[in-house]
């Protein structure tokens, strides 16, 4: 179980974290949350009504992580449009962002918070790490949560493709990224074994 999600009977998910792990996990998450900001009635009285009919941003992120979070939903998947198709796909996109980042936002904030507070509520093992045991649900939520600290992560180490991951590998050791890379990669190895426990 050391490094990697095993299934648990009924459904679920169980790894073996040591206090190092737990801290980095939980530092991610925390700036992801950081990151995505707070939600509309976070800041204001609540007032369902309002949330409900309230509408979000129009324009993409200027952050490029948080275009990676949150990108245009219309992309020409020939390539380059012409003036005329990219003026279409940008009102699209504008209007479908309008409409859907609010709800995408709150949905990472509570997969963050989920790891968050599993983590939180780990009781401390003996050797100095403990056994995180996830439900489904919470499997799912950390599942969502791995894959937005993946592509914050990769934002910023500007991967782009497979081809980019393998050129990670090679890496030195004195370089300033590597901290980053090894992050990336481990998260790689925690979301592949999660997605297999959930996985009929």
């Amino acid at each position: 179980m050391p490094g990697h999600f095993e299934p648990l009977p009924g459904g679920g998910a169980a790894v073996a974290l040591d206090d190092v792990e737990i801290s980095i996990i939980r530092s991610l998450a925390v700036q992801l949350l950081e990151l995505v900001g707070p939600g509309p009635g976070e800041d204001a009285p609540d007032d369902p009504l309002a949330e409900l009919f309230a509408e979000g941003p129009s324009e993409p992120p200027k952050d490029p992580v948080l275009r990676r979070l949150f990108p245009d939903a219309y992309v020409d998947p020939e390539g380059t449009p012409g003036p005329k198709d990219a003026e279409e796909q940008q009102a699209h996109s504008a209007e479908f962002r309008r409409y859907t980042e609010n709800d995408l936002r709150a949905g990472k904030r509570e997969n963050a918070l989920a790891v968050i507070r599993s983590l939180d509520a780990l009781a401390p093992g003996g050797d100095g790490g403990a056994i995180l045991n996830l439900s489904a649900e919470e499997s799912r939520q950390w599942l969502g949560a791995l894959n937005d600290l993946r592509l914050a992560i990769g934002s910023r180490l500007d991967i782009t493709d497979e081809d980019d991951t393998d050129l990670l590998y090679r890496l030195p050791d004195e370089d300033p990224r590597k901290p980053m890379v090894m992050a990336y990669l481990w998260l790689g190895g925690l979301q592949e074994t999660l997605v297999s426990t959930l996985m009929p």
